[in-house]
This record gives structure tokens, sequence and C-alpha cells, in this order.
């Protein structure tokens, strides 16, 4: 992305359309590796979740360990590749509506010889956003999918909810630290984040270490 942005003058609004035109074709190419890429993590995820499941259902009885096992996945995982696909698809997309916006922004603003250079920086720095960008969605939705897929067997085993767990160490948010070690049902998300007022599970929103360790009911 950063290489289609900066084959051209930052900040002419004559090459907007011709960026804006490159950069949603790009989104539409990337659609069969964001399948590939999403249907690999997906699967790498979910074997790891049912590993984990199994490890820790050891002392369950044999139903309920095949309960576990035949926990319908499919329809959730199916979700999650939609979203993740798109998700992908969102970044060129993302920073043509930001190489438009800051090249308003610098025609607005042409008299002033300072921010036009500003501006002209943060168009060439659009591959690196982007870039950004690309890393948290990874580190977000590969931590969302093992979140999403713990409830979706812990809801077909009966499971009330879970207790939140985080990663521990001093990078946890304090919103999450006081969520350490409270019961959340799986139908009540907290608020994860008090500044938006965001609700989320464990593991569900942007940036997020933390887990849910289910409550499993008794045999």
């Amino acid at each position: 992305m950063g290489v289609l942005v900066n084959g051209f003058p930052p900040g002419d609004p004559g090459v907007l359309p011709t960026i804006e035109q490159l950069l949603q074709r790009y989104a539409e190419a990337l659609t069969p590796w964001a399948e590939r890429t999403a249907a690999e993590m997906l699967t790498e995820v979910n074997r790891r979740d049912e590993s984990a499941w199994m490890q820790n259902a050891a002392e369950l009885s044999r139903a309920l360990r095949q309960e576990i096992r035949t926990a319908p996945t499919g329809a959730t995982m199916q979700a999650l590749m939609a979203e993740q696909v798109t998700l992908i698809k969102s970044i060129p997309l993302d920073a043509a509506y930001r190489v438009h916006k800051l090249t308003i922004e610098g025609i607005e603003g042409i008299e002033d010889s300072t921010r036009a250079s500003e501006i002209s920086k943060a168009i060439q720095a659009s591959g690196d956003v982007a870039k950004s960008r690309a890393d948290l969605i990874a580190r977000t939705e590969v931590a969302r999918t093992a979140s999403t897929l713990t409830e979706a067997r812990a809801l077909h085993v009966g499971s009330p909810g879970y207790f939140w767990r985080t990663a521990g160490d001093g990078d946890v948010r304090e919103d999450h630290r006081e969520l350490e070690g409270q019961f959340i049902p799986w139908d009540q998300p907290p608020i994860a984040d008090k500044r938006t007022g965001r609700r989320a599970h464990a593991g569900c929103i942007y940036g997020c270490r933390c887990y849910p360790e289910p409550v499993i009911p008794e045999d």
C-alpha cells in the first residue's frame, strides 16, 4: 500500500481518484489470500483450543469430554472467517480514506506551508500506518478467535460463564486489571473499555491478551 500511495505526488488532489481506485482494486484482489490466511489461523487456533479443553477435561466424565469434542463450532468459525476477511480487506480501504482526508486537509490549509509539509509526510507514511493496523488486527483476531471458540464449547456443555484472567504483567490495561478474577456470565459481557463504554468478553477487544477461564457445570 505504501508503494501504491507513494507512487504519486503527495497532496495532489488530481491523483486522488486513481489512488482510491487502485486501493479498492487491491482490497478486492486480497480476497483469496485473506480467505486462505483466515482459514489457516482459525484451524490452528481451533486445534489449540480443543487440545486445551481436552487437557483440562481429564478429570471430567467421558460423556462431558465427548460433548466438548462434538461442540458445534462450525458456524462460529464461518462467522469469524467472514469477519476476518472483511477486516483484512478494510486495510487498503482505510488507507484510501486516510489519503483522501489528508489531501483535503492539505488543500484547506494550503497557505500554511508548515502544515502542508506535515500532511505530505503523513500521506507518505500511509504504508506504515497500514502495517500497524494489520499488526493490531492480527493480534486482536487471534485472541478473539480463541475466546469465541472457548465460549462456543463452554455454552455447549452448559457453562454459565467464566472468570476473567489477565496476562498478569505491567502491560495489562487498568480496565482489565479491575476485571481480573471476576465471574462474567456469557450473556453479560462487561465494559472492557470505560473510555468508550464498549462491552466485550476477555480477549475480544483490540489488543487484549486476557482470556476466559470457563466454569464447567458438575456432571
